[in-house]
């Protein structure tokens, strides 16, 4: 039987909560973010602010030079926070069976749920007019067999957008879909899907699976089986926490590596705190992470290795002699060993 997924995206959460709270904000451009002094981004904007270019993780100076006249806000977690709990209880109310992603989207399996007769496409409007009347936020719903197309399918109409791809309708959508919409495909995968000619999923269907495992190598069959519509990915009520990890943003550039080990020691302590408000989780390895002043980014794993100063120090020095150039944000953090790995060691002998 085929599976129905919808998948949940509030429009511009954080900003949608404060129009909601301040209707004058309504109209005008609104970015919730840091500061330019404090050398912030924008966290997320309404669509007033995204008419004169203004995008989610864009630094906030960029932003005001984009619009002068944007109101920024600071943003407060803990109403922000209430709202999803609001929104995730109406998620609730139609199936257990819901993975939150973030704090303003989810995934939900409604495949056995029997109210409105069954119909995805009616349990998605249900959805969207309690969300809006109940908590005061638009919802954009997507509709599919599948998890990845649920989620392209949410971002088809936005804002406010409700759209369905039925079982049958699954071929005649993925041949005009671009590629880059796939799960999994950023600029660097799309360049090169680009470079071979591959512009559609209709056009990915035709190259064989052994020339993309050759390509793109494990992602080669992820790449053969999305652009057919195949994503047998369960909606997981409890999600695998990864990795934990601490970064700061500085507000003036660190000139060299004698100013990045100045700052690594509070980093360690913070993730330390953090590990500990985890409960101390086992880890498989240890990590580092280097923007520099150009906004480059490299990041550098140590497998097996444990998160101590030495391990971080080591690990920053390889990072940093990348580009030896002055670092605008450093964080440290550590790779847990999953729970399939965690049950095969407590297995008894």
């Amino acid at each position: 039987m085929s599976r129905k997924i919808l998948h949940a995206d509030c429009d511009c959460f954080y900003a949608a909560v404060e129009m909601r709270d301040n209707p004058a904000l309504r109209e005008v451009p609104l970015a919730i973010g840091g500061s330019a002094e404090g050398r912030g981004v924008i966290a997320t904007c309404n669509y007033p602010a995204r008419a004169y270019g203004i995008r989610s993780a864009m630094p906030t100076a960029r932003a005001l030079r984009l619009c002068p006249h944007l109101t920024l806000l600071k943003g407060d977690f803990d109403r922000y926070r209430e709202a999803s709990q609001q929104l995730l209880a109406i998620f609730h109310e139609l199936t257990p069976l819901v993975e939150p992603l973030s704090l303003d989207e989810a995934f939900l399996d409604v495949t056995d749920v029997t109210r409105f007769s069954g119909s995805a496409t009616w349990m998605a409007r249900w959805l969207k007019e309690e969300c809006f009347k109940r908590v005061g936020i638009t919802v954009s719903v997507g509709a599919a067999p599948a998890k990845f197309l649920a989620k392209i399918a949410s971002d088809w109409e936005k804002p406010d957008g409700l759209t369905v791809i039925a079982p049958d309708q699954v071929d005649e959508f993925l041949r005009q879909l671009p590629v880059t919409k796939l799960h999994g495909v950023g600029p660097a995968t799309a360049k090169r899907l680009e470079t071979l000619e591959i512009v559609t999923c209709e056009d990915l269907q035709q190259v064989p699976l052994e020339r993309l495992l050759q390509e793109f190598g494990k992602f080669g069959r992820r790449l053969f089986e999305l652009s057919r519509g195949i994503d047998e990915r369960p909606v997981r009520i409890e999600r695998e926490r990864k990795s934990v990890s601490v970064e700061t943003t500085f507000a003036s550039d660190l000139p060299d590596l004698a100013q990045c080990y100045e700052q690594l020691i509070p980093l360690c302590e913070r993730l330390e705190a953090r590990l500990a408000r985890h409960g101390h989780p086992p880890v498989s390895g240890a990590f580092v992470k280097v923007r520099f002043d150009d906004f480059s980014l490299t990041t550098l794993d140590s497998r097996g290795a444990s998160p101590s100063a030495e391990t971080f120090a080591s690990l920053m020095e390889q990072a940093w002699a990348r580009q030896r150039r002055p670092v605008r944000l450093l964080g440290v953090g550590v790779r847990l060993v999953s729970d399939d790995a965690r049950r095969q060691l407590s297995l008894p002998f």
